[in-house]
């Protein structure tokens, strides 16, 4: 079996943008935590990395992002409407918000891009393989644009595509398999590369043949858990030809000498 298509997430996959969404969720809920702890007369806790925003808020859309973090606090707020004033005490208003800072904090700060993932990725190219962008941020066509990358892709699935035709988010694989029919092969032709719990689960879902993690954080068991068939801790680590390997032996031995057994060659069509 030869693999045609791969699909990427952006946000810190592609892009170094995972920090500036953090940085963006941070200064948005801490200033609402902030206030409802005033208003409460309650002690302010603010949103973190590790407890908040990897378990309830990575990965997913922004409203759902929203739902789910003030869930874990026992907060409640009306949902409201996507056209909610960012200020506006509800999920879609306080959704407004993180991205109008995001925004603002891409506009001043500029993007960061992962140079060894392009190279990766314009070595699938030169090896004849489609390569697609599937990612839930409703900044997904913008932050390509103002990295330059927008180009490079043949099928670009985000955020503002998924509400328009109501694809369901992470761990769904819904963005993934609409990137791999717009690209033309079947999920089980494709990679994909995530760096998100739900983003592996979405993968594994989608029955893609190989669902690499991108384990920048240190979490590479749990990307493996949750549905990676590998990890790596960045794109260098890996090449077409490694691709090739597991497309067609289902074996690939990367750079923290593991080696990664997938299918039993010959068992898939």
């Amino acid at each position: 079996m030869k693999c045609k298509g791969a699909i990427f997430d952006l946000d810190g996959v592609i892009t170094q943008t995972a920090r500036v969404h953090f940085k963006a969720w941070k200064l948005t809920f801490d200033e609402f935590l902030r206030n409802k702890a005033e208003e409460d007369g309650s002690e302010f806790k603010p949103f973190t990395y590790e407890d908040d925003y990897l378990p309830h808020v990575d990965g997913k859309p922004r409203y759902k992002g929203v739902k789910a973090f003030l869930e874990s606090r026992d907060i409640l707020v009306p949902h409201g409407e996507p056209s909610d004033n960012p200020h506006k005490e509800t999920v879609c208003g306080i959704g407004n918000k993180k991205n109008e800072t995001f925004r603002k904090l891409v506009a001043e700060e500029g993007v960061d891009i992962y140079q060894s993932t392009i190279s990766f990725i314009e070595d699938l190219k030169g090896a004849g393989i489609k390569v697609g962008v599937a990612s839930s941020s409703m900044n997904c066509n913008y932050v390509l644009h103002k990295s330059g990358l927008i180009e490079l892709f043949e099928a670009v699935i985000g955020g503002l595509v998924s509400r328009e035709i109501g694809l369901r988010g992470k761990p769904h694989p819904d963005i993934f398999l609409l990137a791999a029919e717009n690209l033309g092969v079947q999920p089980h032709e494709c990679l994909m590369v995530e760096d998100a719990i739900s983003g592996v689960q979405a993968g594994k879902r989608g029955n893609f043949t190989l669902v690499i993690g991108v384990a920048r954080n240190g979490d590479a068991q749990q990307l493996l858990a949750e549905g990676a068939d590998i990890a790596v801790k960045d794109m260098e680590e890996l090449s077409a030809r490694d691709v090739e390997k597991w497309f067609t032996r289902g074996i690939i031995e990367d750079s923290w000498h593991h080696t990664y057994y997938g299918f039993e060659p010959g068992r898939r069509d």
